[in-house]
């Protein structure tokens, strides 16, 4: 079967109440269920860096979700995936960047040769919520001189206006 991106978004599963009361979870992996809408999803966000009509050299996948597809859009773009991980998860040298979670700080680390300076880059994610995550990702770019020229999600928050917390052009796929 061939996914319109219509259809990869009516894959998405609500569960109300999760992971506590109030909260509208909405859960991506069904859509890893079906090979074919992976692939549109990743089409879909390999055609809306295109459009953006500049120069990539790196894709960003923010641990843990954005390594699902991030690898994708990087192999599909034909330039490098570089994965941003918890604290202690790299070996080698590495940046650090510390942001806030919804009960505490955490850290996000990036090894410290896997950008250059002056590379373009794209930051991906599952979710766009409050932007702490992100933006330590786009810390981390900087820090390696890097530019981020979008930060690309599948669902973004919009009551939550993660996006002001950014430096980069946001799009997320779905606007909730």
């Amino acid at each position: 079967m061939t996914y319109t991106i219509e259809q990869v978004k009516a894959l998405i599963r609500e569960y109300p109440d999760f992971p506590s009361e109030g909260v509208l979870f909405r859960d991506i992996f069904p859509i890893f269920q079906h090979p074919e809408a992976v692939e549109c999803l990743a089409n879909h966000f390999v055609e809306r860096i295109k459009a953006l009509g500049k120069s990539v050299d790196v894709v960003v996948g923010l641990d843990a979700r954005g390594f699902l597809f991030g690898p994708l859009i990087a192999i599909k773009l034909g330039v490098a995936f570089v994965p941003v991980r918890k604290r202690g998860k790299l070996p080698g040298e590495v940046v650090n960047a510390t942001y806030m979670k919804e009960y505490g700080e955490d850290v996000f680390e990036m090894q410290a040769d896997s950008i250059r300076a002056g590379q373009n880059v794209v930051i991906v994610d599952d979710l766009l919520a409050t932007g702490g995550s992100c933006k330590a990702a786009e810390t981390l770019v900087k820090k390696l001189k890097g530019n981020v020229v979008l930060d690309a999600f599948v669902i973004g928050l919009v009551g939550l206006e993660g996006h002001k917390q950014l430096t980069a052009p946001v799009y997320s796929l779905i606007e909730c």
